[in-house]
């Protein structure tokens, strides 16, 4: 789908963070407790350099411009997401937890993650492109 030049990074990075949900979701179902270790570390390496900067950018941009437009359901729905997101990520950075505790919140991760790309794809950056258009 053509994205307007103003969403086409962010919609590129979503692949990125397809891939991070998908690895996530595997090493949470591997149970094996190094592979889920490990890729609680990677998701916070990935969190900070590259999910909550994108996060920031749609915060400051296109969730404050849809606000403007009467979109709130979308823009909660959005906010609602990257903070659960954002506390997935930090409590793996903060807390020793259980395998078994720590594979669920990768599982959960994961699963959150992948289900928040589709949304902003098929519905956020749909608002914001048909705003954009219309400026």
């Amino acid at each position: 789908m053509k994205r307007h030049p103003q969403l086409q990074d962010l919609s590129r990075e979503h692949h990125g963070a397809l891939k991070l949900a998908r690895a996530a979701r595997q090493a949470a179902e591997s149970g094996n407790a190094e592979n889920v270790a490990a890729l609680a570390r990677r998701v916070v390496e990935r969190f900070a350099a590259e999910l909550d900067p994108h996060f920031c950018v749609e915060e400051s941009g296109i969730l404050v411009a849809l606000a403007r437009a009467g979109e709130t359901a979308l823009v909660q729905r959005t906010l609602k997401e990257h903070a659960e997101l954002r506390a997935l990520a930090s409590a793996f950075s903060t807390a020793e937890a259980a395998e078994s505790t720590e594979a669920a919140m990768l599982s959960r991760f994961g699963d959150l993650l992948a289900s928040h790309v589709r949304f902003e794809e098929r519905e956020l950056f749909e608002a914001a492109q048909s705003l954009m258009a219309a400026a």
